[in-house]
């Protein structure tokens, strides 16, 4: 059984007891949070796919982790201005595991 579900403006696979890293969510670790963009599931009864989400559907996952993603350096730099700049970014990320796959 597995789920396709939208969060953070992108689209994961999950199948239960799997470990995702998505966009920062507003949960502390530990917590159970609810993911109901559910846009499609595939289980022993076939495969369904919402009209834009599967109505009733939803993936329960407990949060892991809250943290932040390995320092990327960017580069700006000006030809013949004598202008250039280093910037670095590390995007937050929270890491959570999928515990149940819900079909209404």
């Amino acid at each position: 059984m597995f789920a396709i579900i939208q969060t953070g403006g992108k689209q994961y696979k999950v199948n239960e007891g799997d470990f995702i890293f998505v966009e920062k969510l507003g949960a502390e670790e530990g917590a159970e949070y609810v993911f109901d963009q559910v846009l499609a599931v595939s289980n022993d009864n076939g495969f369904v796919t919402g009209a834009p989400y599967v109505s009733g559907a939803s993936v329960t996952a407990k949060v892991v982790r809250n943290g932040k993603a390995k320092k990327i350096y960017v580069m700006k730099y000006k030809a013949k201005k004598n202008e250039k700049k280093k910037i670095g970014h590390r995007q937050p990320y929270t890491k959570v595991q999928i515990e149940k796959i819900v079909v209404g």
